[in-house]
């Protein structure tokens, strides 16, 4: 079986933003962004995100499955439509992302992932399953995945409930544990839920 996880974008104008892209930034992130190669956009997307996309990210290279000559990963954008983690972003890029807002009825987010949606359909063999993880709760992201992909866009039925925090430590457990979650299609899903018990916290690293 041949995988591909679509990961839902971070918050590209907040707070986290403003640090990053600051003239004084001095850590390294923000002078690669602020260079002319840029950064990654997976390490740039979990500066801003934090745990929950750092989760994501770990969690899909982990257990990523490509089908021959298309990428196992590739992340939502608001502007770009899909990119792959190594994708290059720098200062200019990430203004621009902060200037389209992520709505499903924006045409300048809704279009270019269309358009890259359908490559991706029309070079996955039948059997490619995508799994998003990201919140099924809103149509922005749902409504464009799931006319295109149907009964194979799948999502891990532990997301509901969850916040960001809560599902990004569920992720990183899990490929830490090398233990996959499971998937059930979005189609006809529950797509909200009661608030399930929360993650035991990790034992304590020893210091040495």
């Amino acid at each position: 079986m041949a995988r591909i996880f679509l990961l839902s974008p971070a918050q590209s104008g907040g707070p986290r933003a403003r640090i990053l892209l600051a003239p004084g930034a001095d850590f390294p992130l923000a002078r690669a962004v602020r260079g002319p190669d840029g950064a990654p956009l997976g390490e740039v997307f979990s500066f801003l995100s934090g745990l929950y996309f750092r989760g994501k990210l770990t969690y899909a290279r982990r257990f990523a499955q490509p089908p021959s000559g298309l990428p196992g990963i590739v992340v939502i954008t608001p502007s770009e439509g899909l990119l792959g983690p190594d994708a290059r972003v720098d200062a200019a890029r990430l203004k621009a992302f902060a200037d389209v807002p992520i709505e499903a009825d924006e045409p300048r987010y809704l279009e270019p992932l269309r358009r890259d949606i359908g490559l991706i359909v029309d070079r996955a063999p039948r059997h490619t399953e995508f799994v998003l993880l990201g919140s099924i709760a809103s149509a922005k992201y749902v409504d464009p995945l799931l006319s295109a992909f149907g009964p194979r866009l799948l999502f891990p039925p532990d997301f509901v409930g969850r916040g960001d925090m809560s599902r990004g430590g569920l992720l990183l457990r899990c490929a830490t544990a090398e233990t996959e979650l499971g998937y059930a299609p979005v189609a006809g899903a529950v797509r909200h839920g009661a608030r399930p018990p929360r993650l035991p916290r990790l034992p304590r690293k020893s210091a040495t």
